[in-house]
């Protein structure tokens, strides 16, 4: 398969979110159930989700939000603007319902509706990186999930990054 090969893949789920009622979870669809087996017993979960409403021509240099005068190309940020719409999420399990079909999440920043590929066990092994850094101009910014919780929570940290 060449660079200019298109591709395809199939949604095993949807995005439900409901911020006003503090709902945030995937709809697994029936073909899918059984491959939810075992999730329950992690902490985490990455899902993989398709950003159907992206921009289908973005641009590839971008104005990052939350660092004020820094520029740089998608495949450097985490920006939603990507060449191919593909979203990562780790979020905090709260529940796994094999037979319902349904995975509740403490938090996903995807849109209600949005297609999810995939649905991966955070595993410390696999996704942990012990010696990653961040570059100087994320300067400021928590060290991990747990933290960012607790830092955006402050509306001070929410106006100096937005």
């Amino acid at each position: 398969m060449g660079p200019d090969a298109s591709m395809s893949c199939t949604a095993v789920a949807r995005v439900v979110v409901d911020e006003a009622s503090g709902v945030y979870r995937l709809e697994v669809l029936p073909a899918y159930r059984t491959a939810l087996r075992g999730l329950d017993s992690c902490t985490h979960a990455i899902v993989v989700w398709w950003a159907d409403r992206a921009e289908s021509e973005p641009d590839l240099v971008v104005d990052l939000p939350y660092a004020p005068g820094v520029r740089t190309g998608v495949f450097a940020n985490r920006s939603e603007h990507r060449p191919t719409p593909i979203g990562i999420t780790t979020a905090p399990l709260v529940a796994v319902d094999e037979r319902a079909g349904t995975v509740d999440l403490a938090w996903i920043d995807a849109l209600d509706g949005t297609p999810v590929v995939d649905i991966k066990p955070y595993l410390p092994m696999a996704d942990r990186v012990m010696s990653a850094d961040y570059p100087d101009w994320l300067d400021g910014f928590p060290a991990s999930m747990e933290a960012a919780a607790e830092f955006f929570a402050d509306p001070a940290n929410l106006e100096r990054f937005s």
